[in-house]
């Protein structure tokens, strides 16, 4: 079976663990929403990324809030380029799936939007 790449980015607006934590589940379950099929048991790994100003707790912690309880996580900081946006979680979900690649629902939410317009719906 293959397996796809889904990413997803949303923002907080401050550095506070209930933030980062309702953000990231948000965002979790938009993608969830946004591609039929995929349920935890399909997910092969997670990567979890925060730009430099979220320090306050690991977003891995919202996917086991929403039941994730199996699925391999890892947490990491962004590079912190010049004029990046901040206060930004970013996810790449590794999905076993038959699903074609073009039809993966990939997810940018909040001020997000503006890292991936080209895949965000008008």
């Amino acid at each position: 079976m293959p397996i796809r790449g889904v990413r997803g980015a949303i923002t907080v607006a401050a550095d506070e663990p209930d933030l980062i934590l309702e953000a990231t589940r948000e965002l979790l379950e938009t993608i969830l929403a946004s591609n039929t099929g995929l349920t935890p048991e399909d997910v092969a790994s997670a990567f979890f990324t925060v730009t430099d100003d979220l320090v306050s707790v690991f977003p891995a912690q919202a996917a086991r809030q929403i039941g994730w309880k199996f699925v391999p996580m890892m947490c990491a900081r962004e590079i912190p380029a010049p004029n990046s946006l901040p206060r930004v979680v970013r996810v790449l979900i590794h999905w076993n799936t038959e699903t074609p690649q073009n039809e993966i629902g990939h997810v940018y939410l909040r001020d997000a939007i503006k890292l991936r317009p080209d895949l965000v719906a008008a």
